[in-house]
């Protein structure tokens, strides 16, 4: 069982970054903050906007320097105080390196600092968006170190080798990732039947769902999975165990998906809808998946 408490300290985060939107840490540390902790964020990229604008500007930042950037604060004693890590879309392959090295220099203080891997690919819709190499790292470097990864089901689909169209589909993917050495799968954008979609965590416990309504939009905005990824590691700090913290992260995402459709934003309503993070409108339920 994966539970965390009496967290005082900072999640390092290693995400994208855009000046204009709410996707990677421009969504994940406005998150985490509200939960009530706070986070050091390791921009991995920097764009002007998420690319799916069709313009945006900008680019992957190199190796050296996000290297630099942590051991900068390793050797001015801050990064004792980071107490999890969290890591999603990447940029470049060797950028996964880097991460690793921070879980390992964390570990090396407190063993048990927990990670989360959002490995961040693709989807459904536009396939594999990610540089050569990236599905190798996460695959063989970083999930293997993850005690929490959170692979939608195109994702978890190209890290197994298998088709996922099923929740049955998904909890055989999750254990042979676990067998791997994750400790435990959180699979987002599964079909669940009757206008539903839900997420799925699977751990040495047994397995969940959490059910949504499918809500519909005519272009579908960004950063759904980065907010979900950094609610569920802030909960799971918080001392919640891995359903009832799934539950709160899929019912406060909810509730914001629901306010940027009502109104007809591009971008997440993250700001104006705030309060669905600490106060959900809506609670959803995680439900108990039979092997």
């Amino acid at each position: 069982m994966i539970v965390y408490t009496g967290f005082d300290m900072k999640i390092l985060s290693f995400q994208s970054a855009v000046t204009f939107g709410h996707v990677g840490n421009s969504a994940a540390l406005f998150a985490v903050q509200r939960l009530g902790l706070d986070a050091c964020p390791v921009d991995t990229v920097q764009f002007s906007n998420h690319p799916g604008y069709g313009a945006w500007r900008g680019g992957a930042h190199s190796t050296d320097g996000l290297r630099d950037i942590v051991e900068g604060l390793d050797g001015a004693g801050l990064l004792q105080e980071c107490g999890a890590v969290l890591s999603g879309y990447l940029g470049r392959a060797e950028t996964g390196e880097v991460v690793a090295e921070a879980v390992r220099r964390l570990r090396h203080y407190r063993p048990a600092t927990p990670y989360l891997c959002d490995p961040v690919m693709g989807d459904e819709g536009g396939g594999l968006y990610v540089a050569e190499g990236i599905p190798q790292v996460f695959a063989q470097t970083l999930l293997p170190l993850a005690d929490i990864a959170t692979p939608n089901r195109f994702e978890l689909g190209i890290l197994t080798g298998r088709s996922v169209e099923t929740i049955g589909d998904a909890l055989a993917a999750s254990r042979q990732l676990m067998a791997r050495g994750t400790r435990a799968v959180v699979t987002t954008s599964l079909p669940a039947g009757d206008g539903m979609i839900c997420c799925l965590a699977v751990d040495v416990r047994g397995a969940w769902m959490v059910r949504t309504p499918l809500l519909s939009f005519n272009t579908p905005p960004n950063g759904g999975g980065d907010t979900l990824s950094a609610l569920l590691l802030g909960h799971v700090l918080k001392g919640r165990d891995l359903p009832e913290a799934l539950s709160k992260a899929v019912s406060s995402l909810f509730g914001v998906l629901e306010l940027t459709q009502s109104t007809g934003g591009r971008e997440l309503a993250l700001v104006a809808g705030q309060g669905e993070i600490t106060q959900p409108s809506r609670i959803f339920p995680p439900m108990p998946v039979g092997a």
